[in-house]
């Protein structure tokens, strides 16, 4: 399995994430995903820059690694016709090496326009209408479309790369599964599900990528990085769908006044304990991914990065 780094549009300003990117490939790091955010899920994370621009700089500064979106909703807040442009160009400037990773999204994103926030079946189709416009655009064609949810009059992408971007589909479900099998080149989650991701590759694309976030909070006091933890991410321990319907800030952090310090410490890894980080992670491993991003939380990061190159990395080659 190979390991990458997840850098937070939540967390870190532009100017971060290329210095951790830097860090990452210097660090032996395979890859990057960077998630696409238009508010951080709580006031205290603090940062949501536009996904678009920092793909464009990260091609710049680190050209050797690959990089996903973890993942952007193409449904509500922009246009799949748009999405189109963005993905074809970030292919373009990343040499064909970026990857478009997609999910349904939440409405605490999508519903900065007044949109309404459509039920999860609908959000569905929504994702497969959208993700066949794309393909259809970066075929190169002039594109005229009328479907259920979209239309698209007379469009034409110019700058396209040599192959068709590959779309990774988010799913945390045995129907959106179904939907990500079928419309998907690879499937992206963030967690080491082994009966979803079992189901993707029995059902999806021969080959097809499995790729996964993790978080960890890597600091020299177990104690210290689970408050940390708790203090900025919160949301990582609200169950069920409230992370797709809750819609600001303020109420995710209503929401996270109910979890505890060792509940989050179930998502997040959190401390210096390498051996821990190695279980967490060797859990992907074993449940079937082929590609984990790892995410610091709460800064620290030469200490994590020293961490990961000389005790992490190494035991999965």
């Amino acid at each position: 399995m190979k390991i990458g780094y997840f850098l937070s549009s939540e967390e870190y300003g532009p100017h971060e994430q290329l210095a951790q990117a830097t860090a990452a490939r210097e660090a032996g790091f395979s890859g990057l995903w960077i998630s696409d955010h238009y508010h951080p899920w709580t006031d205290a994370q603090g940062q949501s820059p536009f996904v678009w621009s920092m793909v464009g700089a990260l091609a710049q500064a680190v050209p050797d690694m690959p990089i996903t979106t973890g993942v952007t909703c193409p449904t509500v807040r922009i246009h799949p016709a748009i999405l189109a442009q963005a993905v074809a160009t970030s292919s373009v400037l990343t040499n064909g090496t970026f990857r478009f990773g997609v999910g349904t999204g939440e409405a605490l994103n999508e519903h900065v326009l007044g949109d309404g926030w459509p039920e999860a079946d609908v959000r569905l189709e929504m994702l497969e209408e959208a993700v066949g416009i794309m393909r259809e655009l970066w075929a190169g064609g002039q594109v005229s479309h009328r479907g259920t949810h979209y239309v698209v009059e007379n469009a034409r992408l110019y700058t396209l790369p040599e192959e068709p971007p590959e779309v990774l589909v988010s799913a945390f479900g045995p129907k959106a599964v179904g939907v990500a099998a079928r419309i998907g080149d690879g499937f992206c989650t963030v967690g080491p599900d082994e009966e979803l991701i079992g189901r993707f590759k029995a059902e999806g694309k021969d080959g097809a990528v499995v790729q996964a976030g993790m978080k960890a909070c890597y600091r020299a006091d177990e104690a210290d990085a689970k408050a940390t933890a708790l203090r900025l991410w919160p949301n990582d321990g609200l169950p069920g769908e409230l992370a797709q319907i809750l819609p600001t800030p303020a109420h995710f952090e209503q929401a996270g006044q109910l979890v505890t310090e060792d509940l989050i410490a179930e998502s997040i890894t959190c401390g210096p304990d390498v051996d821990l980080h190695v279980e967490r992670i060797q859990a992907y491993a074993d449940a079937g991914v082929d590609e984990l991003y790892v995410q610091q939380v709460g800064g620290e990061h030469e200490a994590f990065f020293a961490a990961y190159r000389e005790h992490v990395l190494p035991r999965f080659g």
